[in-house]
């Protein structure tokens, strides 16, 4: 008896050392990120500033306004004038530089707060987690209550799929009540939309659809293989994602013309679906089967460190594995890349709403940084400068009513802003390194963001990683 006891007792010193180890690493990694903790001073200053003699890119119309002046009170556009002399309040000297709404990313998958400066330093003002665990309604609250600087943050819940589709990474369900249940939960908890996903049912997907509407919650959709890709037109869904789903779901894996010429047709008709191409983190494919060090490149330091080891690692395995047991599919991955650009200019014509989403946060496609490759694949396809930097401003607000006050400048809008040195509409680049970010309205000068991008791509925060992640597979509801 004494031995058992003393074993209860040697498991719960173990057991407190434990919590003592995680506990430590925590706090440590709360200092390491304190450089994105808004000053107490700045949450509650009157936040009156003044961008005079800038070139306004409004992003509702194709135009830029010259040697405007734009007020910006408490985070809100409340004034845009030629000229306007106030006192007391901060003026910025635009003269030569460009305004224009920030960039929203409609698809990202965040693993840190560290991924939130990269996404400030890359002109990111708004993303949509379509990953939704725990961490995010902890760091959702902390962004809602001002304590972070970071990009609005809008999160689904866990990605839910059916009883066959096995992964530690979604929500399986195995009943119709538990469908609604989920749905319910998921408002209840804080989430602010549905991701539906891969494997899903009919029979799941119709009550999920239903309880969705009853409870005034959006959906976006990974396309399931076990529905018509045209079930994905319904309401509630306001967003399809992926180009690569196209080919490997109504096109059967085929790059079919006509084919393709239908699902066109089919999201004309749908007119309030948006699609999200996501083609960066499918052309990452491509690079990963040509670079044999991309692993080892510097830019993956952007890419958190836990997933870095284990998804990252899993993607380039599995692709240099099929490279060595068929070598033709560098070049079948390169055409499919090139028909999802012909893909995206069809769907671009007929007035099909393109939201801009690069995946970013998983297997070698970097938080931030790979907007811009993303932005450009959409140049390539043949839309023009301000058709791409539509997909990133104005396109998302027509999606959820939650980003209904963003993506423009005009009075009564969120101040989430872009000074830029150069003008986007004649060159993309000029997006890469703003002057100024303003996130709701609080200026972040070029030091700083330099200071978000170095801390992000230093970071070593692998065991916490791990720890939120065991939290996830624990209780993901």
């Amino acid at each position: 008896m004494r031995f058992i006891k003393r074993i209860f007792q040697v498991i719960g010193v173990i057991i407190g050392i434990l919590f003592l180890i995680i506990l430590g690493v925590f706090l440590i990694d709360g200092q390491k990120t304190s450089y994105l903790h808004i000053p107490k001073d700045v949450v509650e200053s009157d936040q009156k500033i003044l961008i005079k003699n800038v070139n306004l890119i409004p992003m509702t119309m194709d135009t830029v306004m010259n040697n405007k002046s734009v007020l910006v009170q408490k985070g809100i556009i409340t004034q845009i004038e030629d000229d306007i002399d106030l006192d007391e309040v901060t003026i910025i000297d635009g003269t030569n530089q460009f305004l224009m709404p920030g960039l929203i990313d409609m698809h990202v998958h965040v693993w840190d707060e560290y991924e939130l400066g990269l996404y400030l330093a890359n002109g990111i003002t708004t993303v949509r987690n379509l990953w939704g665990q725990p961490m995010h309604l902890r760091m959702k609250e902390a962004i809602e209550d001002d304590e972070i600087y970071s990009p609005l943050f809008f999160t689904s819940g866990p990605k839910l799929t059916g009883p066959e589709f096995i992964g530690d990474d979604n929500y399986q369900l195995f009943s119709a009540e538990e469908a609604r249940e989920v749905v319910r939960s998921t408002k209840e908890k804080g989430y602010d939309f549905i991701k539906t996903y891969y494997g899903l049912p009919q029979e799941y997907f119709d009550i999920i659809m239903e309880e969705a509407e009853l409870n005034d919650l959006d959906i976006v959709a990974h396309p399931s293989n076990l529905v018509d890709y045209r079930y994905h037109f319904k309401s509630p869904i306001v967003s399809i994602e992926h180009a690569e789903d196209i080919v490997q779901q109504p096109l059967n894996y085929t790059l079919d013309t006509l084919k393709l010429n239908e699902v066109v047709a089919s999201f004309k008709e749908a007119e309030n679906t948006s699609f999200c191409p996501t083609l960066t983190v499918y052309h990452n494919i491509h690079r990963m089967l040509l670079d044999d060090e991309i692993l080892k490149s510097q830019d993956l330091n952007g890419v958190n460190p836990l997933i870095r080891k284990v998804d990252s690692q899993a993607q380039y395995d599995r692709w240099a594995s099929e490279k060595n047991r068929n070598d033709s599919i560098v070049g079948k991955i390169e055409a499919q890349h090139n028909f999802h650009l012909s893909t995206l200019n069809k769907l671009n014509r007929v007035g099909v709403n393109i939201i801009c989403g690069t995946d970013a946060g998983i297997g070698v496609t970097v938080p931030g940084s790979s907007i811009h490759q993303e932005l450009q694949f959409y140049s390539e396809a043949g839309l023009s400068n301000f058709e791409v930097l539509e997909t990133a401003t104005i396109n998302p607000t027509k999606t959820h009513d939650f980003m209904r006050n963003l993506g423009t400048i005009e009075t009564g809008k969120t101040a989430n802003l872009l000074l830029l040195k150069d003008n986007p509409l004649n060159d993309l680049s000029a997006l890469k390194q703003p002057s100024i970010v303003f996130i709701k309205g609080r200026m972040l000068d070029e030091s700083t963001l330099n200071k978000f991008q170095e801390e992000g791509t230093g970071r070593n925060n692998l065991i916490i990683s791990l720890v939120r992640y065991i939290e996830f597979m624990l209780k993901k509801y």
